[in-house]
């Protein structure tokens, strides 16, 4: 029998930037969306339903720019049992059933150390362990650089062309669901300078010409203009940071034109300038104050050109994702459009535009009930009591409602193996060459 569920009185955002539909029925088949009817239509007598009550229905976020692995291990204090090494993958999978349960559904891990995120990614497939859908860039492509010793196990160095295409090609034998370059330093390592490009011109074509011709996407870390404007002028698919880009107005015209995306990571340099509990050294602060400033600006900047912007948290802890949205609302986007960058704009990221992102007939069944209005206060989506429902593939998996067993949710079934209707395999491309 086919898996039906009609969700009925729902005030529906669809993340494509529309206006909410009031007393709207979702129908949910499949693990797809087979229908959207905004009139509340009748709803066969017989079939599953479930009654919202007015609460808001949208999809489930999307993180297009995440480090799922990159936390701080509790540490034993003396005279405690030493944690384990091993211990590190229980604590990944918990930061992963977080994120589900705060209705992130969709996440792009840009790089980790080792191998611990491929695991993961592959339990999550199997379902051993609940979490978002992981798409992973297997080990970061760099130049030969200072941050390749800071971020040792992260990167995968290479110089020239040609080394640069055989680092790619290894990414893929990895596993990898897209390819990420540095085009700069990166600001967290003391020992770079992110302001001038550390690749070539030549080293960034020859990754995008492999990428793009299997079928892979490029995001590029792109701190400073010189490296930024390497990227997009060589294709590269998303501008991750790319906080200088409002002194460039003709890339981010370039950006526009070309419909590709901009991820502002606004959270992480807000996080490095804020120095909590003195993590950081004082010449990274007063960085991360200024590129702070720059990508403010940018992102306004950014807005006024019509570059599709997306949600990308770069931080932790795992599941505060919507954090980046009520920041880049407070950067100068209005909440309709935060929520588009943290559904359909990372969906576009992520290149799963045509899976996720939106509710939409078609579109894989991964929503989120919010008990409250994100429009009013986007600050909703980070309150874990006013996550009341989160569907995954139209299976309801985490949420308020579940934990309080509340009649009328359809049953699970835990023995049911799991099915992602998206055909984002490891090692198979998730959309065409550009």
């Amino acid at each position: 029998m086919a898996r039906l569920l009609y969700l009925t009185s729902a005030r529906l955002i669809d993340g494509g930037g529309g206006p909410p539909q009031e007393g709207a029925t979702v129908v949910v088949e499949e693990g797809r969306i087979a229908g959207v009817d905004a009139d509340g239509g009748v709803v066969p007598a017989e079939a599953p339903r479930l009654d919202l009550g007015g609460r808001t229905l949208m999809p489930g976020l999307v993180d297009a720019h995440v480090h799922v692995t990159n936390f701080d291990m509790p540490r034993a204090m003396k005279g405690q049992e030493p944690i384990a090494p091993e211990v590190k993958h229980h604590v990944i999978a918990s930061g992963l059933r977080r994120m589900l349960r705060m209705g992130i559904t969709t996440v792009r891990d840009v790089g980790a150390f080792g191998d611990d995120l491929l695991h993961a990614r592959r339990a999550v497939r199997l379902g051993a362990i609940p979490g978002p859908r992981l798409l992973s860039c297997g080990r970061i492509v760099s130049a030969t650089s200072p941050g390749g010793r800071h971020f040792d196990g992260m990167y995968r160095e290479a110089d020239g062309p040609e080394e640069m295409r055989k680092a790619t090609r290894e990414q893929f034998r990895r596993g990898a669901d897209f390819i990420k370059i540095m085009t700069t330093g990166a600001r967290t390592c003391e020992l770079e300078n992110s302001s001038p490009a550390q690749i070539t011109r030549a080293e960034i074509a020859a990754v995008v010409d492999e990428a793009h011709r299997m079928g892979y996407r490029v995001a590029a870390h792109c701190e400073g203009l010189d490296g930024t404007r390497l990227a997009i002028e060589e294709g590269v698919d998303t501008i991750e940071h790319g906080l200088e880009l409002h002194r460039a107005p003709e890339l981010l015209d370039e950006l526009a034109r070309s419909d590709r995306v901009l991820v502002p990571t606004l959270s992480c340099f807000f996080d490095v300038s804020e120095n909590r509990d003195a993590h950081w050294p004082p010449a990274l602060v007063e960085l991360a104050k200024r590129q702070y400033e720059e990508a403010h600006r940018t992102v306004a900047a950014a807005r006024a050109a019509g570059v599709r912007l997306a949600m990308g948290f770069d931080s932790q802890p795992n599941g505060m994702s919507a954090l980046e949205l009520v920041r880049l609302c407070r950067a100068g986007l209005t909440p309709m459009e935060g929520i588009v960058a943290g559904t359909a704009g990372a969906a576009a990221a992520c290149g799963l535009a045509a899976h996720v992102g939106c509710a939409r007939p078609g579109m894989v069944a991964d929503l989120l009930v919010v008990d409250g209005d994100p429009l009013a206060a986007p600050e909703r989506l980070l309150e874990a009591d006013r996550i009341w429902l989160v569907l995954q593939a139209g299976r309801p998996v985490a949420g308020a409602a579940l934990e309080a067993k509340l009649p009328g949710l359809p049953p699970r079934d835990p023995s049911e193996p799991p099915s992602d209707p998206v055909p984002a395999l490891a090692g198979r491309p998730l959309s065409p060459p550009r």
